[in-house]
């Protein structure tokens, strides 16, 4: 795929995602970095760069993502498949805490996600509370 090709899947994978980290939900242009269009299933592991294999993603949940597809349920203790943003709805397996600054896992592979991905670090937290108090978050979903 030329540098064009790239382009244009990278803005598609963007205006799917809203423009946010398809895992913390952090908006692009709060971000210090680029968000990264990054592969659910990683090349490594056989995925493929085809679209339903794409996903956005900041910097810290792709960093810490990795070549992960799998994490430990914090409750239950077993291995669980990590959030797949082409598979499964972020609402059923997510939800804010009252405040809107912590993400919350609402099933096994939500809790494992928050916990593997570090959805709720203390800069996560602090970014949220700065955008909730101006009225630009939670995100609508």
């Amino acid at each position: 795929m030329g540098s064009r090709g790239r382009a244009l899947a990278r803005q598609t994978v963007f205006d799917r995602a809203g423009g946010r980290c398809e895992y913390c939900r952090t908006p692009a242009r709060f971000t210090p970095e680029a968000l990264s269009v990054e592969h659910i299933v990683p090349l490594s592991r056989g995925g493929t760069s085809e679209p339903n294999n794409l996903a956005l993603a900041c910097q810290g949940c792709n960093n810490h993502k990795y070549t992960r597809l799998t994490a430990c349920d914090p409750i239950t203790g077993r291995w669980v498949p990590l959030f797949h943003p082409r598979r499964h709805r972020w609402t059923e397996h997510f939800a804010w805490n009252q405040d809107a600054t912590l993400v919350i896992g609402l099933t096994p592979i939500g809790r494992a996600t928050v916990e593997a991905l570090q959805l709720n670090h203390p800069g996560l937290v602090g970014l949220r509370e700065a955008l909730a108090a101006f009225g630009m978050h939670p995100p609508a979903d």
